[in-house]
């Protein structure tokens, strides 16, 4: 998790600033409704980098530009905070961050690595997320860092965003590859799987099915949502006010993007604002 310096004597005048949310493309949309669950009476802007994504076959350094360019939008847009939804960006951008910003920025990582540590009782955790997250290796770093005897076991899985972009999350096909990406962590007895991609929940019928009732799931998204209510509280940054407001930015075309929407947030998007973070550098 990464913080930024921001002014603490600030804080009554930010209360009810809004909420950044930031990710590559449509799976932050999962943080977004788990966000508005836990935290009803906050605004929300979201980015969704359609244009470029997917991040997770990115090089390191493209990540970061893509990131710091995403940042200095959100800069423009006065956000009391901003949650990085994106695993890759959480994995490969925000450790190399090295500028301060007048709101602290959170990566989706360490939530789920905390309750993932709370839950495991044989201390055996599975990490299943894009190819960037998992050759990454920060979930098995800041997992060991939790318990010295920690065992991680962790799996790629590239089919699986655009199996949920497509809409077959419970599909015939959707059983047989979460089957096939997912068959050795029964062998390696883990007893919880971190759902290390913001669009996985979306699949967890499959991926449950895949590695048995006696393993927990581990929803980023949802973990997530749950620590940055405690942040805000702790802080005094919560909203002091009944109304809340949703804006939505992406850069490519928004169509697409408003009619899958439904998929992550169960609702409908009825307006898309199409940007361009060539603007905002």
């Amino acid at each position: 998790m990464k913080k930024h310096m921001f002014l603490q004597k600030d804080s009554k005048d930010r209360r009810n600033l809004p909420i950044g949310i930031f990710d590559s493309g449509l799976g932050g949309l999962t943080v977004v409704k788990e966000v508005l669950n836990f935290l009803p009476h906050e605004s929300v802007i979201y980015l969704g980098d359609t244009a470029r994504l997917p991040y997770g076959n990115k090089s390191e350094d493209t990540v970061l530009r893509f990131t710091k360019e995403a940042i200095s939008f959100f800069s423009s847009k006065d956000v009391k905070i901003l949650l990085v939804a994106c695993n890759t960006a959480s994995s490969l951008a925000l450790p190399k961050l090295d500028d301060d910003y007048n709101f602290p920025i959170y990566g989706v990582i360490d939530a789920g690595v905390e309750e993932a540590s709370k839950v495991t009782r044989v201390n055996r955790v599975g990490v299943v997320g894009t190819k960037a997250t998992i050759q990454s290796g920060i979930y098995e770093k800041k997992l060991r860092k939790s318990s010295s005897n920690m065992e991680v076991y962790s799996k790629a899985c590239p089919l699986f965003v655009p199996l949920i972009e497509e809409g077959w999350m419970e599909d015939s096909i959707a059983y047989k590859v979460s089957e096939k990406y997912l068959k050795d962590f029964k062998k390696e007895k883990i007893d919880v799987l971190i759902l290390g991609c913001t669009h996985y929940p979306l699949m967890k019928t499959v991926i449950k099915y895949a590695v048995g009732d006696n393993v927990a799931l581990i929803d980023s998204a949802r973990s997530f949502a749950k620590k940055i209510k405690e942040f805000l509280s702790e802080q005094n940054l919560s909203a002091d006010t009944a109304q809340s407001n949703c804006e939505f930015y992406v850069t490519d075309e928004p169509r697409l993007f408003r009619e899958r929407s439904s998929l992550f947030l169960e609702k409908d998007i009825d307006f898309v604002t199409k940007i361009n973070l060539e603007d905002y550098k």
